[in-house]
């Protein structure tokens, strides 16, 4: 498990660079789950770390396999100074420890809701998870371990959740693209959704 966590954040830094900071949270029967925060210019990226820890497990499985299974950590961007960012800590860890507390499998096109705004005066309680392979690319573990993928988090507005529901991910995307909205600005409002 540690050595994992060790490759994990050797790729986190060897991408992000050096973390200027970082916070630790631990849910009662769950591992400890860190979450780094990187400073980019204008933009601050906050990346979870502890969540690939153990392979997620399919929730009908009857026992989960302590070896194989996908692995991810979260990994969120946001422009640095409108607002106080730095309160998405705990809510990032949540998100994290999901797997371990719901038995979920954290994918790409799946919503994860922490049920209260990610920081102080956020329009968001909720996020998109969108596909590995950009900002981070996916980390190869020996076999027959499956890699980790580093998840990128678009934050979304209730109504963009509920509209996500209904229409699915990959709608609600093009309907981001199509409006040109920053997705990275932490204070922005809803994508018009008639």
């Amino acid at each position: 498990m540690g050595e994992v966590l060790a490759l994990v954040e050797a790729r986190l830094r060897t991408a992000l660079g050096e973390p200027d900071a970082r916070a630790a949270v631990t849910f009662l029967g769950t591992d400890r789950i860190e979450v780094l925060r990187f400073v980019d210019g204008d933009l601050v990226r906050y990346a979870t770390l502890g969540m690939s820890a153990r392979p997620m497990a399919d929730p009908t499985a009857v026992l989960a396999d302590p070896v194989k299974g996908p692995r991810a950590e979260l990994v969120l961007t946001v422009r640095a100074g409108p607002a106080d960012t730095d309160k998405v800590l705990r809510p990032l860890a949540v998100l994290a420890s999901t797997p371990q507390v719901e038995g979920v499998i954290v994918a790409p096109g799946a919503s994860l809701d922490v049920g209260e705004p990610l920081w102080p005066g956020a329009p968001f309680g909720s996020v998109l998870v969108a596909e590995s392979g950009g900002l981070v690319e996916d980390l190869e573990l020996d076999e027959p371990m499956d890699p980790v993928r580093f998840l990128p988090l678009l934050p979304m507005t209730s109504n963009e959740a509920a509209w996500k529901r209904v229409h699915g991910a990959q709608a609600l995307e093009e309907r981001w693209l199509a409006h040109g909205t920053d997705l990275r600005d932490p204070l922005r409002r809803s994508v018009p959704l008639d």
